[in-house]
């Protein structure tokens, strides 16, 4: 087997040198590149004692370190903003946008509670009708759904089987006498006029009371009217006494329901798999991120030269064996992976919206603090 050349002592970066090409087109990574693999080399004990790794190698652990650092900075802005940042298009990469949090989503879950109070929503409201039987109770609503042709559950939201309204007989011509306005009548002359033509302004405070006192008479007195709905029956209270007249009702269709909330629309963001954040531009990386790379290309590199040397646990020499460090080089670069991965995340966490939201807050309440000990300019005029 022919000897494999390993590191001379110097490189020349050329594109197509790493193995997926990802920044091989950038300048300062193809400038970088050659001194990364000089930083690594030395780092490893060049030239005191050979390092069994070729320029490419270098060149790949480079490469592997810029998209981890890409890894886990995007991971954490997706975290950070994947609220806002669902429905959004996915054609166009967002590596350098400014993300503002988005009232969106929580326009969406009020659409589905304004669709449970009726009072909006995103799911349509029908109405239905049953004919009403005299001295019939109970009704079959999924009968009736299913004369209607009407496939699927539905959901009645609301039923409209209730008594006349109080303010209709306030306001009965004929009524006026039961509320003490007969004596009012007289005392200004209109006694002896037909009650269908008058009417007595009172304050409004009054009518607000015995509007209620109508409500409350109906209550106690006489047969309240309610419903009940258990399985697909509605059993009315009180029973109807004529067959002229028809329930009224407003429901939903469940399956509508459901569907609201998804929402299959092409090119959009739908989860984290295809939210558009693409690898880094190595050139926009600043120093702190650069000084990282370097150090997790390094480890890297440690890692590829453990294996290289584990091929053989030791050589012989003449009258002894030389051992290889194998095992000490594994041991590093699992223990500085592991390190630079939970400084780098720590330092995401430390910028997250949440923590300098908190920062600012704290930051806030100690100015207050620091400005109720300046004392009070006192002026005298």
């Amino acid at each position: 087997m022919a000897n494999i050349p390993i590191w001379p002592g110097s490189s020349s970066f050329t594109t197509g040198s790493t193995p997926f090409g990802f920044y091989d087109t950038d300048a300062e990574f193809q400038v970088d590149a050659d001194k990364v693999s000089n930083f690594c080399a030395r780092r490893l004990g060049y030239p005191l004692v050979e390092v069994e790794l070729q320029d490419i190698s270098f060149y790949a652990a480079f490469e592997e370190a810029i998209t981890t650092y890409g890894n886990e900075l995007y991971a954490y802005k997706i975290r950070d903003n994947q609220l806002s940042l669902e429905g959004a298009s996915t054609d166009e990469t967002i590596n350098d946008a400014i993300i503002t949090p988005s009232f969106e989503p929580i326009v969406k879950l009020t659409e589905q509670y304004g669709a449970e109070a009726g009072t909006g929503g995103n799911v349509p409201y029908y109405k239905g009708s049953i004919p009403l039987t005299g001295s019939v109770q109970d009704y079959d609503l999924k009968q009736w759904a299913k004369n209607e042709g009407i496939t699927g559950s539905i959901e009645i939201k609301r039923v409209f089987y209730q008594s006349t309204p109080a303010i209709v007989k306030y306001f009965d011509p004929y009524s006026g006498t039961g509320f003490g306005y007969q004596s009012l009548f007289d005392s200004f002359g209109f006694g002896g006029m037909s009650p269908a033509i008058n009417y007595l302004m009172m304050p409004l405070n009054y009518d607000l009371q015995t509007i209620q006192a109508i409500e409350l008479n109906q209550q106690i007195r006489r047969s309240n009217y309610s419903f009940e709905i258990k399985d697909n029956n509605v059993r009315l209270f009180p029973i109807p006494t004529t067959g002229s007249a028809n329930l009224h009702f407003e429901y939903i269709k469940r399956d509508e329901r459901i569907g609201s909330s998804i929402s299959n629309i092409p090119n959009k963001v739908s989860n984290v798999s295809n939210t558009p954040y693409t690898n880094p531009t190595y050139s926009k990386v600043n120093s702190v991120g650069r000084q990282w790379i370097f150090e997790y290309t390094l480890a890297l590199a440690k890692e590829m030269l453990g294996y290289v040397r584990g091929k053989y646990a030791s050589i012989p020499i003449p009258n002894a064996d030389v051992q290889l460090n194998q095992s000490d080089l594994l041991t590093a670069a699992t223990a500085e992976k592991t390190t630079l991965i939970e400084r780098l995340r720590g330092y995401f966490d430390d910028t997250s919206r949440k923590a300098l939201l908190e920062r600012r807050a704290a930051e806030a309440e100690a100015a207050n603090v620091e400005l109720k000990a300046v004392p009070y300019t006192i002026y005298i005029g």
